[in-house]
């Protein structure tokens, strides 16, 4: 039994989101996704004129004659949301915070599926796997989604995205649509400063980008990151503590310092640099968005650009 509070927390989410969800399925979410997928249904004999790319050989060489297989476009999809929710995803200075905006987020593609008569799933995760529930259909399952991923409460104190990747493509055998729903700030990856943290660095870069690979060749991947104008750039408020959300590290910063300001700005610039790169050599087309910005819109223009591209 859900309690009193939280279901009208869920329900507060339910109706702020619902209009959202309209302007979605009026605009590109059905042709950008909808049927791109395809099912084998059954094999035939082959017959004169069928492209020979869709031999079954196996069938073929147990019974000396040649067999087809036939397949049907998928009139539903299987949608998942795989969801960061380490502690890096607590932090927010634009009037919510990530997990905020995440929910809102998550919510809103939840409801998008569910109403476009798809099924839609949720992963959780830190460095371990906070909750998965599979793809179902129907508006209690949609309620259940919003509820975990506003008060599950993790458990994993980092941030491990190949782990979350290995469980996913173990459980999802199914071809899906995945809206990965990260900042991706590469947290269980070594902080540079000596030789072997770089050489750590770079090998978990490596196993991040395979890992990648795997799930991109199985799945449709579309990467969200969420991010806070702070992480880009300090304000000048004079001296201040910075606590590292992960590892706890607490350092003092004087932002009045421009040199200061200027060095946060290049190594944020740089580790942004260094995820775009990935993701372009990946071919993966990510979504950038920041707390205290509406969601609709980007994600209108996301969708189109996918359907112009005939993704």
């Amino acid at each position: 039994m859900i309690p009193s509070e939280v279901l009208k927390k869920i329900k507060r989410i339910q109706l702020r989101t619902s209009h959202r969800v309209d302007e979605l399925l009026t605009g590109s979410w059905h042709s950008a996704f909808k049927g791109r997928g395809i099912e084998f249904e059954e094999v035939r004999p082959y017959q004169v004129g069928d492209d020979v790319r869709t031999i079954d050989w196996n069938v073929t060489a147990r019974s000396d004659t040649p067999f087809v297989k036939l397949f049907r476009e998928e009139r539903e999809l299987a949608v998942m949301l795989l969801v960061d929710l380490s502690p890096s995803i607590g932090f927010g200075t634009q009037h919510q915070t990530k997990r905020e905006l995440v929910t809102e987020l998550g919510a809103t593609l939840a409801m998008s599926a569910i109403k476009n008569n798809d099924k839609v799933g949720l992963t959780l995760f830190t460095d371990q796997i906070e909750k998965h529930i599979p793809p179902r259909k129907g508006s209690r399952h949609v309620l259940r989604l919003i509820r975990e991923m506003l008060y599950c409460d993790p458990v994993g104190t980092r941030t491990d995205l190949v782990a979350a990747i290995d469980h996913f493509n173990r459980t999802t055998h199914r071809r899906s649509v995945v809206f990965w729903i990260s900042d991706f700030l590469l947290g269980s990856v070594p902080q540079s400063g000596s030789p072997q943290s770089e050489t750590q660095r770079a090998n978990a870069e490596k196993s991040l980008e395979r890992s990648m690979r795997v799930l991109s060749r199985r799945h449709d991947v579309i990467p969200i990151i969420v991010g806070d104008e702070r992480e880009m750039r300090l304000p000048r408020v004079g001296l201040i503590r910075l606590r590292d959300s992960e590892t706890g590290r607490v350092q003092l910063v004087d932002t009045g310092s421009r040199r200061v300001r200027q060095q946060y700005e290049a190594i944020s610039q740089q580790r942004m640099n260094a995820r775009d790169a990935m993701f372009a050599r990946l071919k993966w087309m990510p979504l950038h968005l920041q707390t205290g910005d509406d969601i609709v819109e980007p994600l209108q223009r996301y969708f189109h650009r996918r359907e112009r591209q005939g993704k």
